[in-house]
């Protein structure tokens, strides 16, 4: 049985430390002043596309911004859960303490992947280089973790095969 936590585990808690507060920051500028909120460095790519094609007045900026924001702090709270189930005392069996947390992560990796890609292209369509460089290091951070979540998912605790005796013998 193996020991300790995956490498799954460790680095979605990395991510988690990095994307609680980072978009916890981002979601409280939204949602203190909306307008202003969207127009900081972590949003500014989805702004300006909305604001240049879909060409919203300030009522529908407004709605996307919230919007945005309710998404992101979404992520930040299965983030969250998933640090919590995983950090939360061991109960005795040790194998659902550390698989506790792999929905909650695997969610808050697809949602934020879904996020970072989209406002990496939106970013790239109205020319907003800083911000297309941000989104596509936060979706290569979400899409390498969601890809050894896959991976390490289904070789964790698989015993190796025992060899099982022959049922008769033949009769030579």
């Amino acid at each position: 049985m193996a020991r300790g936590f995956r490498i799954t585990t460790i680095n979605g808690l990395l991510l988690a430390a990095y994307f609680i507060p980072v978009w916890t920051i981002a979601v409280l500028r939204i949602v203190t002043f909306p307008i202003r909120g969207i127009y900081e460095r972590a949003n500014i790519g989805p702004a300006l596309f909305i604001n240049d094609h879909l060409q919203l007045s300030g009522l529908g900026a407004v709605r996307f911004a919230w919007l945005l924001a309710l998404a992101k702090f979404v992520v930040v709270g299965y983030f969250g859960l998933f640090a919590i189930l995983t950090l939360r005392v061991a109960p005795k069996d040790e194998e659902v303490c550390r698989a506790g947390g792999d929905e909650p992560l695997a969610l808050a990796l697809l949602l934020g992947a879904v996020i970072s890609i989209t406002s990496m292209a939106m970013a790239a369509r109205v020319g907003e280089i800083a911000a297309l460089h941000l989104h596509a290091t936060e979706a290569l951070m979400l899409l390498g973790g969601l890809v050894l979540l896959a991976v390490d998912s289904h070789s964790y605790g698989v015993k190796g095969a025992v060899p099982q005796p022959p049922l008769a013998t033949p009769l030579l």
